[in-house]
């Protein structure tokens, strides 16, 4: 699985998945599937997805489809960036053309709130027999596709996927680390979301640094004992995953449950908030699932 020869198919033309997208350019062949043909056009096209990543120039290599059979099928590696609430739906397509042991990437960062699985998991029902890694971090597609310095992690329990998946993502601004505790990767990426909506809260009421700094601290406390309990390694918890998540989403006004928290200390309704926005703030749905996966685990 050479980075140089292999062809990446991502599912998913949101504003992180086109950033992946285009980062990946640099190493492989890579398409990007977008849901609208309209939106796959103007990638084609223009080199613009201004739904997502407005005044962002996209590489002219990267090529876009509303066709997923056609970039399932001829993908050597698939990279799944649709948000937790659809995803086992879209899941289930691509598994219909997916060529054995395709290495399967999850983005998503947020857990399905029927069953409270993460992605990787509901991944592995729908793909079953396939190498399946996450790619978490503090990622602010934003920033990372404006060529920012800044770093990732690629989780999965198979040193050599991990290796060539690392190569594949890496390039001059965006430094790729690997980690076999897939478990702790995801708990950290679900709940720091949670975290980052009561830190916009804090923000919104007018609260100050002090209040927004023991939230942070107390709430990756928190994080660490959830993902202790729930078979992650402490450890994934003090790095870019967890930690650095964590205060990148607490921070930012980039974050959309930063964002959310934010307006919600202000006032606004969350039905309010969620109908104005383009895009998924995963921690919104996250909420009752946390809550739930806490109280079975007996976790304050």
């Amino acid at each position: 699985m050479a980075s140089t020869r292999i062809e990446v198919g991502v599912i998913g033309a949101g504003s992180w998945g086109t950033t992946v997208a285009a980062m990946t350019c640099a190493n492989a062949s890579t398409r990007l599937w977008a849901r609208r043909e309209a939106m796959a056009s103007e990638i084609n096209d223009a080199h613009t997805n201004s739904d997502y990543l407005p005044s962002f120039t996209l590489p002219a290599e990267l090529e876009a489809t509303s066709d997923l059979e056609w970039i399932v099928r001829r993908s050597d590696v698939i990279v799944m960036a649709v948000p937790s609430h659809g995803y086992r739906e879209v899941a289930r397509l691509v598994a219909e053309h997916l060529r054995p042991w395709v290495p399967v990437v999850t983005l998503a960062k947020g857990l399905e709130r029927d069953t409270r699985l993460r992605m990787s998991q509901v991944t592995e029902e729908e793909m079953p027999g396939h190498p399946i890694a996450v790619l978490t971090g503090p990622n602010l597609a934003k920033e990372i596709i404006s060529g920012q310095p800044a770093a990732s992690v690629v989780a999965i329990d198979d040193r050599r996927i991990a290796e060539e998946l690392q190569r594949l993502f890496a390039c001059p601004s965006l430094r790729v680390y690997t980690n076999p505790d897939v478990v702790g990767c995801e708990v950290a990426g679900v709940v720091k979301n949670v975290i980052a909506i009561a830190s916009g809260m804090a923000q919104g009421m007018g609260f100050g640094d002090n209040t927004r700094a023991t939230l942070i601290t107390r709430g990756l406390a928190e994080m660490t004992r959830l993902g202790e309990k729930l078979g992650g390694d402490p450890a994934t918890f003090a790095g870019l995953a967890g930690m650095g998540d964590l205060i990148a989403t607490c921070a930012s006004t980039q974050s959309r449950n930063n964002t959310v928290g934010r307006r919600l200390g202000e006032g606004e309704s969350i039905d309010e908030i969620v109908s104005s926005m383009n895009m998924v703030a995963e921690g919104v749905k996250s909420c009752p699932s946390v809550l739930e996966l806490a109280a079975e685990y007996r976790v304050e």
